[in-house]
């Protein structure tokens, strides 16, 4: 279980979130959702340690600041955006890093290890990638490279930022499909609203640096909640017990500004502030 109360964070006099509280459940799967620039990456690298605001933040009802880090990386594996490609490792070598936590001092990765890492690179489809540099391979390779080191890793609780960035839609539902299948406490940063919606079982919906909602999927996505949030229309949709989204943007005659100042606009604005496999197939990782 991570718990978190009265998050904030600022960057420089800006502040970016107030007041955050987040309850993620044993077993169950977390999205953090909201229109740009809400603060989900932000609240995120606050819940793992990588920024440290105002608030506290409990894994398991001890305060993170003061589990020792190979203790935290026990408990909390993370898979973020960016991921540097000026490194000579092979994916292979890249997922074998996350046996890191279980490793005594200086001691090598054995043969229990390398095949743990092999297994979590075949989950994610990525069995293919082992030899090969991970500066070499694509954003959509690197990310299944990065999740699959996050699996090797054994972590009880599993956050991940923009876990399907770069992936297309097959592998967007596989990768989905399969931390929701782990049974583990997952925290998941999602612009996709459908895909919450298919593979989240709670939501925090933030807006203007603070929770506009949190509760169960069926109770965040709803028009009225939503609407107001992402200014645009939507329509909620119930086929076969699961729930879909349908958007309405406004008819162009609608939108304010000229073509010019939403391009200039847009341009100003890019940039944003990361169990043991039950599979046991036997799959080469160097």
């Amino acid at each position: 279980m991570i718990e978190a109360e009265g998050l904030s964070w600022s960057y420089a006099a800006t502040p970016i979130l107030e007041d955050v509280a987040v309850d993620s459940q044993d077993g169950r799967v977390l999205g953090l959702i909201g229109p740009n620039g809400s603060g989900k990456t932000t609240l995120l690298r606050l819940l793992y340690g990588a920024l440290r605001g105002r608030g506290t933040v409990r894994i398991d009802g001890d305060d993170l600041p003061r589990l020792p880090a190979k203790e935290v990386a026990r408990r909390l594996a993370v898979v973020v955006q960016e991921s540097g490609t000026d490194t000579t490792l092979t994916a292979g070598e890249m997922v074998l890093l996350g046996r890191t936590p279980h490793l005594s001092s200086f001691a090598r990765a054995g043969e229990h290890d390398l095949e743990i890492a092999a297994d979590c690179l075949a989950r994610v489809g990525g069995s293919h990638l082992g030899p090969r540099s991970f500066g070499s391979l694509s954003g959509g390779e690197r990310q299944r490279v990065l999740i699959a080191r996050a699996l090797a890793q054994e972590a009880t609780h599993l956050l991940l930022d923009e876990p399907t960035n770069h992936l297309d839609i097959r592998y967007q539902h596989e990768i989905l499909s399969l931390v929701r299948a782990l049974g583990t406490t997952s925290i998941v940063v999602l612009h996709d609203l459908n895909l919450a919606a298919r593979y989240c079982d709670d939501l925090i919906l933030l807006d203007q640096r603070k929770v506009a909602a949190r509760g169960t999927v069926d109770e965040v996505l709803r028009a009225e909640i939503l609407e107001p949030v992402y200014d645009i229309g939507i329509e909620r949709l119930e086929l076969r017990g699961e729930i879909h989204l349908l958007f309405r943007p406004a008819p162009p005659d609608q939108i304010s500004g000229s073509a010019s100042t939403l391009v200039s606009g847009a341009a100003s604005s890019s940039g944003s502030t990361p169990g043991r496999c039950a599979s046991q197939t036997s799959t080469s990782i160097t």
